[in-house]
């Protein structure tokens, strides 16, 4: 039966929780590893929005919704795209009173980890396990080999592990690529309070500010934060030899204000009114329609699957929709083995069909007259 194999998870992410979760409602019990010694030890990122077709579906599977729904932010779905010159080109503000009819509803990523890592026995999370490397063995079995110098053997292991999983050369010999774009992350902390102007402009959603082959990505987040995306095409080598010093946020934004010289004073606002964290980051990428053989024993989900851009909003999405694929497949077919190869081979087609999607939307971004080319495919896709 597999419910007595050793099922090992690698990354206590969206989809690894959701996994495990899944997978211990239906009687298993899967062993989550996790690196980081504890769910608060760095930052979780922004806020996500969940589809129905993917974040939520998982989250029904794991039974889980009803708790979502309870927590979410509808009005967080609202959407504003600019121009340098801050002329609102595209306006979605119908979610704004909260109304719980809507498709995309938001959530704080760090929110989101904390519900699934509640509703998963604790004893299977093993923290501080941060994996090295995984042997194969004979009859698909794998021995688990980590930093703390534990190992495990284990009948299948999951990836669950990122842009730069440690399983993923084993069932391929792809490796994330840059994707020539860099973003340098500001936060303006307690904004509904500090700076009620950006606020009002911003409103509770999202504001995608483009033009000269640059943008501010910017976002209202559930604890009042609205996070920024200050995000540029631009060489691998660009982010850390541009003259901007991270670690002082004064030097930083007089730097960040220089290449935003021309833009309207209400969107150098965003940079101005910066007050928290600043993070450079690179955007990486897997080959769009990554896939590999079938290897028995290991198989991947999420970012180490099938990694993007965030330009259409599907990371946790896809890896929570990976997860509980993955696990309706293992929990109803006799034979693991085949259960993962079934799931692999639905997975590549619907993560090629997003992929795709991802990197037109990422070229859209950074091209001539963005804002308006995407104003015309936001009325074209969302609008009757």
């Amino acid at each position: 039966m597999n419910k007595n194999k050793r099922i090992a998870i690698i990354g206590a992410g969206p989809g690894g929780l959701t996994l495990a979760r899944i997978l211990q409602q239906a009687g298993f019990n899967p062993v989550v590893f996790e690196g980081e010694t504890s769910a608060t030890q760095r930052e979780q990122g922004g806020t996500l929005d969940l589809t129905e077709d993917m974040g939520q579906k998982a989250l029904r599977a794991a039974g889980l919704f009803d708790q979502f729904k309870a927590i979410c932010r509808y009005e967080g779905e609202a959407l504003k795209v600019m121009n340098k010159s801050a002329d609102v080109l595209y306006e979605d503000c119908s979610n704004e009173n909260a109304e719980q009819t809507t498709s995309r509803p938001e959530i704080d990523r760090k929110v989101l980890r904390q519900m699934l890592l509640d509703s998963v026995n604790q004893e299977a999370i093993k923290w501080g396990h941060k994996l090295l490397y995984a042997t194969p063995l004979e009859n698909g079995q794998h021995k688990l080999h980590f930093e703390n110098g534990a190992t495990e053997t284990v009948d299948l292991v999951v990836g669950a592990d990122g842009a730069f999983s440690k399983l993923r050369p084993l069932v391929s010999k792809e490796t994330a690529e840059y994707s020539g774009v860099s973003m340098v992350e500001i936060n303006i902390l307690d904004a509904k309070n500090q700076f009620p102007d950006i606020v009002e402009m911003n409103g509770l959603g999202s504001v995608f500010a483009l033009d000269d082959y640059k943008g501010m990505l910017a976002q209202m987040n559930g604890d009042g934060k609205i996070r920024v995306y200050l995000s540029f095409k631009a060489p691998k080598e660009w982010l850390h030899n541009n003259g901007i010093n991270y670690e002082n946020l004064k030097e930083a934004k007089q730097e960040l204000l220089k290449l935003f010289e021309d833009w309207s004073p209400e969107l150098k606002k965003y940079i101005h009114y910066a007050n928290g964290a600043i993070f450079p980051r690179r955007i990486y990428m897997l080959p769009v329609g990554h896939k590999w053989t079938h290897k028995k024993g290991v198989t991947l989900l999420g970012d180490a699957a099938h990694l993007m851009s965030p330009f259409a909003g599907a990371g946790a999405n896809l890896a929570m929709l990976d997860a509980s694929e993955l696990a309706l497949s293992i929990t109803t077919h006799d034979n693991i083995d085949e259960a993962v190869y079934n799931y692999e081979l639905k997975m590549f087609e619907y993560a090629a069909e997003i992929a795709s999607e991802t990197k037109r939307n990422m070229d859209l971004f950074f091209e001539i007259n963005a804002a308006e080319k995407l104003t015309e495919l936001m009325k074209t896709h969302y609008v009757e």
